[in-house]
C-alpha cells in the first residue's frame, strides 16, 4: 500500500508583498511569521498528517491544502484551507522548483525465464521518458523471482533479470552509469506464498526513476 508523504511548504509572511496577505488565513502578515501548508505528495496523491507546533501551542494540518500561520513563542493561527489559487500564488515559485516525483515501474517475466511479458515490454518507451525528464536522473533496478528453486539460484536469476533490463535500456539509449541493479531473489515477495510456488507476480524487476 502507497504511504503518504506530506509536502510542507512554507513562505515567510513578511516577504510577501503589500497587499498580497492569503486570503484564507486569519492575521495580518508581521516580520517573522510563516505560513505553513500541507499539500498532497506528488507522487501517490495522499496527503498524510502535519503538526506546526512551538512554544506556545500547536496547530493540525490534516487535509489537503490546511495551512496554518506561525509565529515565535506564539501559538499557530487558526487552521483554514487554502484555496488552489492560492496555493499557486504563494508556492508557485517553490513547486515549480523541486524536482519531478519519482517514478515506478514493474515489469514482469515469463516462467524461468529473463524475457519478459509483452505487456512489460511495451512499458519500456515510458521509462525512458522518465529518465529524459530529469536533468541528473537515478535509475534503480532490483530483480525479483517466485519461490521456485533454492534461495540462491533465484538470487542469481533475478539478477540475471535486472542485467537484462539495464542492457535493454542501455540499447535503447539510456547510460549505463546512472543505473544501478542489485538481486532479492525470493526474498521480497509481492505475493507471499510458500516455498515451491510458482507466482507470476513475483517474477519481476522493480525500476525507480529519480
Amino acid at each position: 500500500m502507497a504511504s503518504a508523504r506530506p509536502l510542507l511548504l512554507s513562505i515567510v509572511a513578511g516577504t510577501l508583498a503589500a497587499g498580497c496577505g492569503p486570503k484564507h488565513v486569519a492575521g495580518t502578515t508581521r516580520p517573522g511569521q510563516a505560513m505553513v501548508a500541507l499539500l498532497p505528495d506528488s507522487e501517490t496523491g495522499l496527503t498524510g498528517r502535519a503538526v506546526v507546533s512551538n512554544e506556545g501551542g500547536s496547530a493540525d494540518l490534516a487535509a489537503p491544502r490546511d495551512a496554518t500561520l506561525a509565529t515565535s513563542r506564539r501559538r499557530p493561527g487558526a487552521v483554514k484551507t487554502l484555496s488552489a489559487a492560492d496555493v499557486e500564488r504563494f508556492f508557485g515559485d517553490a513547486l515549480s522548483a523541486l524536482p519531478p516525483a519519482p517514478r515506478h515501474f514493474t515489469l514482469f517475466f515469463r516462467f524461468e525465464s529473463d524475457e519478459l511479458t509483452d505487456e512489460s515490454r511495451a512499458l519500456v518507451p515510458e521509462i525512458l521518458r522518465a529518465v529524459k525528464d530529469r536533468s541528473d536522473p537515478e535509475v534503480a533496478i532490483v530483480g525479483h523471482t517466485d519461490t521456485m528453486g533454492t534461495p540462491p539460484a533465484n538470487v542469481e536469476l533475478g539478477l540475471k533479470r535486472a542485467m537484462m533490463v539495464r542492457a535493454l535500456l542501455v540499447e535503447a539509449g539510456l547510460a549505463a552509469s546512472t543505473i544501478e541493479v542489485t538481486s532479492h531473489g525470493e526474498g521480497d515477495l509481492l505475493i507471499r506464498t510458500p516455498d515451491e510456488i510458482p507466482e507470476p507476480r513475483n517474477r519481476r524487476v522493480e525500476i525507480s526513476v529519480k
